[in-house]
């Protein structure tokens, strides 16, 4: 199978795509045909080294992380999954950027939406797990108030919708020009972190009086 591949810790001009055996499923894994597939800043920090301190990577290494596809192999053990589901995960260091990636049944593998296609199934499981790892780790509750800084980021995104469904009254830093959009996914209120002091701002907004719509400038 083709791969794009890093043979070494190296600048991201010398990745290559390369013929790599196609994997097959061990016990408890699932061989998927990838459809699409996501990088994120991670993945490229493994690429160069910059993050081998904390994760270091075995070569040659199968760039990306997230995939979507279809599963294709079935192995001992596995449930609730068969060759010809649609699947959306998180694969680790697996590699996504090939024809084909081993993935592992569990919290990092889910079946994929009839209406999801596999673009933007692809850009969900890092940020989408990470997002759902922080609002578990502080315990977020309905009726609560949290601020999502870097709303607009990958995890930043998803943080907002999943408050939001949790029914907290979100609060997210974005600039006066992606208002609008954050508080379309479920923002009450949006701090300017460009014009304003953003821990005045949050505690003015968590007090109640509400932001939505005002634009840095105007009278509060």
């Amino acid at each position: 199978m083709k791969a794009l591949v890093a043979t070494d810790y190296q600048p991201l001009d010398r990745l290559t795509l390369a013929e790599l055996p196609k994997p097959a499923a061990g016990p408890d894994e699932v061989v998927v045909k990838v459809e699409a597939a996501a990088l994120n800043p991670l993945d490229l920090m493994l690429v160069t080294g910059a993050a081998k301190g904390l994760f270091p990577t075995e070569h040659p290494l199968i760039v990306g992380m997230d995939v979507a596809g279809t599963v294709v192999e079935a192995g001992a053990g596995v449930s609730g999954y068969a060759p010809g589901d649609r699947v959306l995960g998180f694969v680790g260091q697996a590699g996504s950027v090939a024809e084909f990636t081993v993935a592992t049944p569990g919290p990092r593998l889910a079946h994929r939406p009839q209406n999801l296609d596999a673009v933007h199934a692809a850009a969900i499981p890092e940020s989408g797990m990470t997002a759902v790892c922080l609002l578990r780790a502080v315990g977020l509750t309905g009726g609560e108030s949290v601020l999502v800084i870097g709303a607009t980021g990958g995890v930043g995104l998803y943080a907002v919708q999943l408050a939001h469904a949790l029914r907290a009254r979100v609060i997210a830093t974005a600039t006066a020009q992606d208002a609008d959009y954050i508080c379309g996914l479920g923002a009450a209120d949006t701090v300017d972190y460009r014009q304003s002091d953003v821990v005045e701002e949050t505690l003015e907004a968590g007090a109640g009086r509400s932001r939505r719509g005002r634009r840095p400038g105007q009278p509060r």
